[in-house]
């Protein structure tokens, strides 16, 4: 089946081009574009009319979290070390049964779709354990939506009062004693369970979804872990997915555990390297960043979360300048809200004004849009597939129409996808040469359905979830107090605006 879009105009974000926009045809062919120019033959292809649309490169997610999807609109005001507590319950109770596992990562996919997003990296999280069934409900939900999709199933070995400065100082005897979660997981463990994802799930859907080593943190796991995650990664050619000194409190464990920064600490294990994706990377210092791009290794920006969770503003322009490869992430929809890279596109823009007033380094939108599309490929090593539209690579792409409100009147059209548009004037949505969004409506599933379950089953999810939240609120008064002596360590820079905790400027 060949698709022929007409007479469009075409922000193809690649090298030739940029975020500049051309007029030509675009032709869809076996999942792939085949031909970019004027007046492209037909050869019996459906034609679409794209006069005054616009063809863009589906968005790419580069950080989310499917489990949060069912907890949107839950918290706010929690600083990370607090919302932990109820988004992921130490105290946990019954895991959700496999439905549930469905459905959330169906709805993540939906929303995801609908915006704009082509290509999401899930950051699967599902504990106590690792189970392939389970993980297979998530693969099932992203192939039947549609979507292109990298998925891990994220691993921690190391106890969690282990892996927060002061806790175990802080933490009351009473309190340490409720935590018993059993013995950690071996590294050889884990990496036979990976084993077993890459031969029976990795590459299902003709090659559109995809398994990534998740490592949680480097405090999280043991530094035989990181290093077979490195190491198991490279082999497969997936990227190695881990949180790296999200909030001020990350910044501090480096020093009080191991005597160096997180990164610094991932650079003399070795596993810091053009593989090696990092979501968040707020509280990096100036050594850190230049160990960044010397490794070339890649960022997932969380604007939006990172302000929800008052964790701090990314030095995003000192990371570029590096050489680091940055993307943009939702994280969970519960740090966030909302699966919509768009919001973040202009989050993300504007909260780069306000690390000081050298105007000269603020995002422009070009940059901005980079980080949507081929830059979010690239920190899911996926740029030789998608986020661009090229000759030979996957057809994942948008079409806008561009007499809708957010053009009007049309200037320049990467700002008005950067600071204007939110997704309302996508019309047609396709990955891998399928439609699977038309005049929004998703065309992989019954959205209607969907949304009818989830909403009879929510009631005793919620139920149950509040009952974790009360349980856990034991805990509340200890990470309050590991937020409140991290925030006021010195550590001779800050990501806070006000500058807490610092003795010079904020660093940009």
């Amino acid at each position: 089946m060949k698709t022929l879009f007409r007479n469009a105009t075409l922000l193809a974000m690649d090298k030739a081009h940029g975020s500049t926009a051309f007029a030509g045809d675009l032709l869809v062919s076996n999942g792939r574009i085949e031909a970019i120019g004027p007046n492209l033959a037909a050869d019996g292809a459906r034609i679409i009319d794209a006069t005054d649309k616009l063809l863009m490169p589906g968005l790419v997610n580069a950080h989310t979290h499917s489990s949060e999807t069912f907890l949107r609109g839950r918290y706010e005001r929690m600083p990370l070390e607090i919302w932990l507590l109820y988004a992921y319950p130490l105290l946990m109770g019954p895991q959700v049964d496999k439905r549930l596992v469905y459905l959330r990562s169906a709805l993540l996919a939906m929303e995801s779709l609908k915006s704009g997003v082509t290509t999401l990296c899930d950051d699967f999280f599902d504990p106590p354990g690792h189970d392939i069934e389970r993980l297979a409900c998530a693969f099932s939900a992203y192939e039947d939506a549609g979507i292109r999709a990298n998925v891990s199933s994220a691993v921690m070995n190391i106890h969690t009062l282990d892996a927060l400065p002061y806790a175990r100082e802080i933490m009351p005897e009473t309190l340490k004693a409720k935590l018993d979660f059993g013995p950690p997981m071996p590294t050889h463990a884990y990496m036979d369970y990976c084993g077993a994802v890459f031969s029976t799930l990795h590459g299902r859907a003709n090659g559109r979804l995809r398994f990534m080593v998740a490592p949680s943190a480097p405090q999280r796991c043991t530094a035989d872990m990181l290093q077979a995650c490195y190491a198991l990664a490279l082999r497969h050619g997936v990227s190695m997915h881990t949180h790296v000194l999200e909030t001020k409190t990350q910044a501090v464990t480096g020093p009080e555990f191991y005597g160096k920064s997180l990164v610094a600490y991932l650079h003399d294990l070795g596993v810091l390297g053009p593989t090696t994706t990092i979501a968040h990377s707020v509280w990096v210092s100036d050594a850190d960043i230049d160990l960044m791009g010397e490794a070339g290794c890649s960022v997932a920006h969380n604007a939006i979360s990172n302000l929800k969770l008052g964790a701090g503003i990314a030095p995003i322009r000192r990371l570029l300048e590096a050489g680091v490869h940055i993307g943009l992430g939702t994280d969970g929809l519960s740090s966030n809200d909302t699966a919509r890279i768009f919001d973040v596109m202009r989050v993300a823009a504007l909260v780069q004004s306000a690390t000081g007033p050298e105007f000269g380094d603020w995002l422009n939108a070009g940059e901005v849009l980079t980080m949507a599309t081929i830059g979010g490929a690239r920190t899911a090593l996926l740029d030789g597939v998608t986020g661009s539209l090229e000759t030979g690579k996957a057809a994942d792409l948008l079409m806008l129409d561009l007499n809708s409100i957010g053009f009007a009147p049309l200037n320049d059209i990467g700002k008005h996808l950067v600071y204007s548009e939110n997704g309302r004037s996508i019309e047609l949505v396709m990955v891998d040469g399928q439609i699977v969004v038309e005049n929004d409506r998703m065309t992989t599933i019954n959205e209607a359905e969907i949304l009818a379950e989830i909403r009879e089953r929510m009631p005793a999810f919620q139920a149950t979830h509040a009952k974790l939240e009360r349980a856990n609120a034991i805990f509340e008064p200890t990470m309050a107090e590991i937020h409140r002596r991290a925030t006021f360590t010195d550590i001779g820079f800050s990501r806070y605006i006000n500058g807490m905790g610092q003795t010079g400027a904020i660093q940009t």
